[in-house]
């Protein structure tokens, strides 16, 4: 089976007020196995990034201006993952984006028409009922490294969930339990899937230039007017923020 993880970052909460989708990034599965493969984008969404997303992802509008539009790369996106399964960590969110930048273009089918669609949100609150099942909670509780991840990011979100989907639909496969001459030799899966997350190359790192640190700070500035000292400052000065509580 192929299967498809995918994660989206958008510009705000809800396409019906307008809203976009800024990245998408995806990784794909066969035989429950990371192939390598992958699709990622960053996208020119016509209209602000609202401040409380900024927040969450770090995507700027300035970064962004020199992006393709979606109708650019809608084909390419839709090739990669027609008839895959795909693994979406509450799913609604991302396929109701996909569906309504698809709708947009006026030729373009919606997911549910050429993709089966796995909400692994779904499936972990069924399986940890009661429990705190974010991505960042399911990866403490499977023992997956995500020191890295100091913002959501796409890609990076997509290749952590593909780890974490291993490791919860878990059971054995071909290459944990028994080797695949039944000798029983082989690798259990959740060592296997920690050595392969360890091994991945980490992404690379691009830093911000001064004139977007100047831009950054500003847009900080606004919202410390407005709403008092930002959760970002607040982070970055914790005895700042002690003093102000």
């Amino acid at each position: 089976m192929r299967q498809v993880v995918l994660d989206t970052e958008t510009t705000g909460i809800d396409p019906r007020q307008g809203h976009r989708i800024i990245e998408i990034g995806c990784v794909e599965v066969v035989g429950r196995k990371l192939t390598n493969r992958h699709f990622h984008v960053y996208i020119k969404p016509d209209r602000e990034v609202e401040e409380e997303a900024f927040n969450v992802h770090g995507i700027s509008n300035e970064f962004l201006a020199d992006k393709p539009k979606f109708e650019e790369v809608a084909q390419e996106f839709l090739e990669f993952i027609k008839g895959a399964e795909l693994i979406i960590h509450n799913a609604p969110f991302d396929v109701g984006f996909i569906d309504h930048e698809f709708s947009m273009l006026g030729n373009f089918p919606k997911v549910a028409d050429v993709c089966k669609v796995f909400d692994s949100l779904v499936y972990a609150r069924k399986k940890h009922p009661g429990q705190k099942n974010s991505l960042d909670a399911l990866c403490k509780r499977y023992g997956i490294d995500n020191s890295h991840r100091e913002l959501h990011g796409a890609l990076l979100d997509s290749e952590i969930l593909a780890d974490v989907y291993l490791l919860m639909t878990g059971g054995q496969i071909s290459m944990g339990g028994l080797g695949s001459d039944g000798s029983g030799d082989g690798e259990d899966e959740t060592l296997a899937i920690r050595r392969l997350s360890a091994d991945r190359p980490r992404l690379p790192v691009i830093k911000a230039s001064e004139d977007e640190l100047s831009q950054h700070e500003a847009r900080l500035d606004i919202i410390d007017k407005k709403s008092g000292l930002s959760l970002w400052r607040k982070l970055e000065n914790p005895e700042l923020a002690a003093s102000e509580n």
